[in-house]
C-alpha cells in the first residue's frame, strides 16, 4: 500500500464529480431508472469511496453507475472504460504469482493494486453483466476475481470479448501481458 493521503482536494472532488456525473449522463442504458442526485448525495456521505473512485479513474478505468442495491442503498460502479483501464495493465494476478517468477518480473500484481486502491476485481458473474452492457475488451483482457480451487492449482481467470462472444479463461498466475490488466467494482 503507498503512503498517498487518501482524501481529495475540493479540486479534485469536484473534478471528479463532474467527470462521473458527464458520464452517467451520457450513459443511461447503464443504469436505467436511477436518478445522479441519489448518486452524488451518497458520494458525498462517502469521501473514502470518492477516493477509490478517483484511483479508478486516474488509472483510465472510467468508472460508471451499473447497479443500485434496494436493500443497502448502495450503488455499485464498475469500470466501464472500452478496454481494460491502460494504468492497471502489464501485471500478474496477484503477490504469490509475481513472487513466484524467476525473471522478468512486472512491477505489480492485480490483487495488490485493486487492494491499495480500495476496489475489488471483477467476478465472472459480474464481468458478464458488464458485457451486457456493451462490448468491452475487444482488444485487451482482464483479470478476473478468480475462485480458491482455481487458485490454488497456481491459475487465475481473465476474460475478454472476441468474434461476437465474452470468453472467460485461465493463465498461470504468474503470467503477465501488455494488453492484460484488471477492471474493478466499488459499492458506495
Amino acid at each position: 500500500m503507498n503512503d498517498r493521503i487518501k482524501e481529495l482536494t475540493p479540486k479534485q472532488r469536484e473534478d471528479l464529480l463532474n467527470a462521473l456525473k458527464a458520464r452517467f449522463d451520457g450513459n443511461l442504458d447503464r443504469h436505467s431508472g436511477l436518478e445522479w442526485a441519489g448518486v452524488q448525495a451518497r458520494l458525498e456521505t462517502n469521501p473514502e469511496k470518492l477516493w477509490s473512485l478517483n484511483e479508478m479513474e486516474r488509472t483510465g478505468g472510467e468508472p460508471d453507475v451499473v447497479g443500485h442495491d434496494q436493500q443497502t442503498g448502495e450503488y455499485l460502479f464498475f469500470d466501464c472504460s472500452a478496454e481494460s483501464p491502460p494504468g492497471r495493465r502489464n501485471v500478474c494476478y496477484d503477490r504469490e504469482g509475481l513472487e513466484s517468477r524467476k525473471e522478468f518480473k512486472p512491477q505489480n500484481n492485480a490483487i495488490d493494486l485493486a487492494a491499495a486502491m480500495g476496489i475489488d476485481l471483477l467476478t465472472e458473474d459480474q464481468y458478464r453483466e458488464l458485457q451486457r452492457l456493451g462490448n468491452f475488451d475487444a482488444k485487451t483482457s482482464s483479470w478476473l476475481k478468480t475462485p480458491p480451487d482455481i487458485r490454488k492449482l497456481g491459475g487465475a481467470i481473465f476474460g475478454d470479448y472476441r468474434y461476437g462472444r465474452i470468453f472467460v479463461y485461465h493463465n498461470s498466475a504468474s503470467s503477465y501481458y501488455g494488453v492484460r490488466g484488471f477492471r474493478g467494482c466499488l459499492r458506495v
